[in-house]
């Protein structure tokens, strides 16, 4: 809301000065964004009589004009094309100062002196371009400043009204605010019921009273709309950044800055039948006044006649409906709608109007009949005419049930901090409209005005008491309350433990957007469909992530596109599910690998990464939380089929790893191989409290095994038998060798393990050395059909 100050001083004028006025209502919750003048800073400028004009000797486009300032008549050379004779104007006279340290001086003008300048808006600073010479009002006071005369030592005052705050976006309910928090009183306009010197009416029917209970009519006949509006009502819509257009749409706007109340004019000549407030027929086209044609949906709340469509209601007005010079005849419109029935209807049409804004947030709803008496005697007076009664719609049943809402005095202390007055606490809330019904010892019943929507429990009337008395006197307390410390669980490990592990190993953590590309979201997790979102960013951001692979293969893409050619990625964030019709959210952690397994160096071999590097990393930032964990083959719709496996940590899937499918690399364009792994965050943390076990004092004994068994046998199947087949003294083994050739046979591969064995009260003997490597080549042979190697 927009505002200018010297307006809201006609309604209340404390004793502050702007600073201070500033400061007040901003500590009163309605925040001040901006403060300007409404004028560049000028002086010498006063308003001249053009008395006469000559063309210039030499100059098709120049004016030799004779200026009065009242009591001299000075020459003046002007190329505005609107300059004639009669007309008053903004009058630089010499030594005046315009906008820009801009100074006038004694000029000559193909040969012609000139002694001043005749100004235009731009000129003083009151609008940005402007086409001509400002005119001003033929009554206009010849010789008196200009800055004087319209006023121009004022501010422009914006305020940021949070939603709820409705009730401020008028000059009313600012000087109302501002009354209450000086104690002064308000000087509301006085508005006098303006007498029907005929009968006419158009007849209103509203189909939907539970989105329109109030509906106000008025016919105004014989208007002359070729009458300009008065330069104090443009000034007055131009300071609170409305232009002025033609004088029925200027009141309208007029009312709609003093009262809050949304307005229409109709030209009645154009309107067929009656006028029918409905929701919008299937197919039904508007054309708006800003020429944008639109197709209207059937939640669409519509003003119609009995032919088409007339208007979106408490939006904007139609193009063939709209009143033009040629207006004659108006029906004025002003109506009260169901902040429900019109909430996010404009912007579904990507309109957003100063009417709509308020109807959305909630209007009056008793004072259409003051709004409507005050936009007729302002008209009557600007362009003339002849009004008719007033046609009143009024749904009793539908119009917002009046709000009471009982207040503790216990209550306020225990929520503000300290206790006030009891006659302080009742004029507060009087000054701010409220009426009080009843009181006794304990608390009081107030009525909620019809303007104040936000108001409807004790909390609210507390909050209007605290923000009135003002939030700089209410005390500072401390904070009170229990503290006990949370238990640590030493078997889980932190975000914070797994990002510094992943950090050691040479990745950089990445953060992207929890929305993403739906094609590629879809090759990545076919079986679980995106969540779409409402209102996306764009196309390529229309659906939550199900994995932190989309963003995280969009990001290397990025970077080998600006020649990065070694990559190392994770990221910890959210994923999201529909499961059971609920959207579920589930921490995760994933890496990505591309590029070479070492920075480049003359000491490093250049090698590409592999799989077994991405299984390493894995494996070290796991194996740290004393878990056991092992990798089996799986099949994953992201990940090559034949480089592909599944983490499972204590028995339980906890997550996927393995090479990106070629499809997805050639989709996405990326360079050399790709590795990925994605783990569920909550599993991943938890792991087992270390136990401190003896060191056996006796040696060891080591016997290494090489078996030829089956190429397709993991060898993890392998390692599990061995162990189990060992006996309970085997400490340790280890893949030392891994072979394959053609003296092999085909299928065939040769694996090499050292196996280590120790006890801690004795050393071990050949004999049961010997007795636990037998058992192991039994179960091998007997499972696999493997053979020592020879």
């Amino acid at each position: 809301m927009k505002f200018s100050e010297l307006w809201l001083r006609e309604w209340v004028n404390p004793a502050i000065d702007t600073d201070a006025l500033v400061a007040q209502i901003t500590m009163a919750g309605l925040e001040v964004d901006d403060v300007s003048a409404v004028a560049g800073d000028f002086n010498g400028v006063v308003v001249g009589e053009v008395l006469s004009i000559e063309q210039h000797p030499d100059a098709d486009k120049l004016n030799v004009c004779q200026v009065s300032d009242g009591n001299e008549t000075f020459q003046v050379v002007c190329g505005a094309a609107n300059v004639k004779q009669g007309i008053k104007v903004p009058f630089a006279k010499l030594n005046a100062l315009l906008p820009g340290n801009f100074k006038i001086k004694k000029a000559k003008l193909r040969g012609v002196e000139s002694f001043g300048m005749l100004c235009a808006e731009a000129e003083l600073g009151l609008a940005e371009q402007s086409d001509g010479l400002m005119i001003l009002a033929d009554d206009a006071p010849t010789g008196q400043c200009i800055r004087d005369y319209l006023g121009l030592n004022d501010r422009c005052i914006e305020v940021d009204l949070t939603p709820n705050r409705s009730d401020c976006l008028s000059i009313a309910g600012l000087a109302r605010e501002v009354g209450v928090l000086n104690k002064c009183a308000v000087s509301e306009p006085v508005i006098d019921a303006v007498e029907a010197v005929h009968q006419a009416t158009f007849k209103v029917d509203v189909v939907e009273p539970s989105a329109c209970p109030v509906y106000l009519g008025r016919v105004i006949k014989n208007v002359d709309l070729t009458r300009p509006s008065p330069q104090w009502l443009q000034e007055k819509l131009r300071r609170c950044g409305l232009r002025s257009i033609d004088a029925a749409v200027d009141v309208t706007n007029y009312v709609l800055l003093e009262y809050g109340q949304p307005m229409h004019a109709f030209d009645m000549d154009t309107l067929q039948g009656s006028i029918k407030v409905r929701y919008a027929d299937e197919g039904e086209q508007l054309t708006l006044l800003d020429g944008q044609q639109i197709q209207l949906r059937t939640d669409t709340l519509i003003i119609a006649d009995e032919a088409a469509p007339l208007a979106i209601a408490g939006v904007m007005g139609g193009e063939h409906s709209g009143v033009t010079e040629k207006t004659r005849n108006i029906f004025l419109e002003c109506a009260f709608f169901a902040p429900l029935a019109l909430a996010g209807k404009a912007r579904s049409y990507g309109l957003h109007t100063d009417s709509s804004h308020r109807f959305e947030r909630g209007v009056d709803y008793q004072i259409q009949r003051k709004v409507i008496e005050r936009a007729t005697r302002l008209l009557l007076e600007i362009v003339g005419g002849e009004a008719g009664p007033v046609s009143v719609y009024d749904s009793k049943a539908d119009i917002p049930a009046t709000v009471s809402v009982t207040l503790r005095k216990a209550k306020i202390q225990s929520l503000l901090g300290l206790k006030i007055d009891d006659t302080e606490v009742e004029d507060i809330l009087t000054r701010l409209g409220l009426t009080l019904l009843n009181k006794n010892e304990s608390s009081w019943t107030f009525q909620v005005p019809s303007y104040r929507f936000d108001i409807a429990i004790e909390p609210d009337l507390i909050e209007e008491i605290g923000r009135v008395y003002g939030y700089d006197k209410l005390p500072k307390t401390a904070a009170l309350g229990e503290i006990s410390l949370k238990p640590d669980d030493e078997s889980s490990v932190s975000e914070d433990f797994l990002a510094d592990r992943l950090i050691s190993l040479g990745y950089q953590e990445a953060i992207t957007y929890s929305f993403v590309e739906q094609t590629l979201q879809e090759m990545i997790t076919p079986e679980q469909p995106g969540i779409a979102l409402a209102n996306p960013i764009s196309a390529d951001l229309a659906v939550m992530r199900t994995s932190l692979w989309t963003g995280l293969l969009k990001a290397l893409s990025y970077n080998q596109n600006r020649q990065q050619t070694r990559v190392k990625f994770f990221e910890t964030g959210l994923k999201f599910e529909h499961i059971s019709g609920e959207i579920v959210q589930t921490p995760m952690l994933a890496g990505l690998l591309a590029g070479t397994a070492q920075p480049e160096g003359w000491n490093v071999p250049a090698r590409k990464l592999d799989f077994y590097d991405a299984k390493a990393d894995v494996e070290r930032l796991l194996l740290s939380m004393d878990a056991a964990v092992v990798f089996e083959r799986a099949e994953h719709a992201a990940l090559h089929p034949g480089q592909s496996a599944k983490i499972v940590k204590n028995g339980e899937t906890v997550g996927y790893l393995g090479a990106l499918h070629p499809k997805l690399q050639k989709y996405l364009d990326l360079n050399g191989p790709v590795y990925l792994f994605e783990l569920c965050l909550s599993k991943a943390i938890k792991g087992s409290i270390p136990r401190f076990k003896d060191v056996s004092k006796y040696p060891e004994v080591r016997r290494d095994l090489a078996i030829v068994i089956d190429r397709n046998i993991p060898f993890e199947e392998v390692r599990s038998l061995v162990v189990a087949s060992a006996g309970e003294d085997l400490v340790n083994s280890r893949l030392f060798d891994v072979y394959a050739g053609e003296n092999l046979g085909e299928g065939l591969r040769s694996l090499g393990l050292a196996l280590i064995w120790q006890r801690k009260d004795r050393t071990l003997n050949d004999e049961e050395i010997n007795q636990a490597f037998d058992n192991i080549v039994s179960a091998l042979s007997a499972k696999f059909g493997a053979k020592l190697r020879s």
